[in-house]
């Protein structure tokens, strides 16, 4: 979601633009930026945002839109070998990167194996396939080799990827649910979820991520879900205390296209990012 779809809700008027990042950062522990994923930010933009988040911040980044829809995972060494050469000026704070795959896009695991054997070891991937063919044996396979995770994905308060658990590790976002102000989630859709986690993941670690950004939906969640988890007896990341009240109608934020995108790019923010909450085992 666009940063600016935040201000009144997470931002109060007070705080300048130039100081988002350092207010996200102090009240949730981590963000998944998406604006890599359409123009790989400059290293030292990764580097401000290394210096404007504290030690125990985490971003999670989408790959470049060059490595998943342009190239579609073929020749990936140099794509994978620039993508992480800028993001190394977050230092420790690079969380998983994430390889959201195009829905046209029809299982290859030689192709995604190669692609995953360009990532160092110490580098965590979630993958996001999007064609039905990818939900196969060799490709569950293929993710476990490299300790790789399958990303769950949810819309309609409904997962709509199989809940593998190749990794020792996990990642799941939330794209839109069913409860009211849309897209809020409701509480029966979040406690399911946190009870998938726990089954799967009792000793490791769970990044989950909400983009139901619409009047502010995802702050909320993000926030809510963490509590309803610690209530369940898993730790989770910081969230903010408390938030303004979601209106009972949310305004839709109808702009689309690249465009919009890259005129958020020049702040010194991720221009995109979902609001997170994150599980340690």
């Amino acid at each position: 979601m666009a940063v600016r779809r935040l201000a009144g809700v997470l931002y109060p008027a007070g705080v300048p633009r130039r100081a988002w990042l350092r207010y996200y950062a102090d009240r949730f522990a981590t963000v998944e930026c998406n604006n890599a994923f359409y123009r790989l930010p400059a290293p030292e933009v990764f580097a401000r945002w290394r210096e404007q988040t504290p030690p125990d911040f985490i971003m999670a980044v989408k790959a470049s839109r060059f490595l998943t829809h342009v190239r579609r995972l073929r020749d990936p060494a140099e794509p994978v070998e620039r993508f992480l050469a800028h993001t190394a000026g977050l230092g420790h704070r690079l969380g998983p990167v994430l390889l959201q795959l195009p829905p046209n896009l029809r299982a290859d695991p030689v192709r995604l194996d190669a692609c995953l054997g360009c990532f160092p070891s110490d580098v965590r991937v979630a993958v996001e396939p999007r064609h039905p063919s990818w939900w196969t044996g060799e490709v569950h396979g293929v993710l476990r080799a490299h300790d790789t995770a399958l990303c769950w994905a949810d819309r309609g308060s409904r997962p709509v990827t199989p809940l593998w658990r190749p990794a020792g590790w996990g990642y799941l976002r939330l794209h839109a649910g069913r409860a009211r102000p849309a897209p809020r989630y409701g509480r029966q859709a979040l406690s399911s979820w946190i009870r998938r986690i726990a089954e799967c993941w009792p000793e490791g670690e769970a990044y989950v991520y909400f983009n139901n950004d619409h009047g502010g939906a995802a702050v909320h969640d993000a926030a809510e879900f963490a509590r309803m988890a610690v209530m369940a007896g898993l730790p989770t990341s910081r969230v903010p205390a408390s938030l303004p009240a979601v209106p009972v109608t949310a305004p839709v934020d109808r702009t689309r296209g690249r465009g919009h995108f890259e005129d958020q790019i020049v702040a010194p923010v991720p221009s995109t990012a979902l609001t997170t909450a994150i599980h340690r085992g």
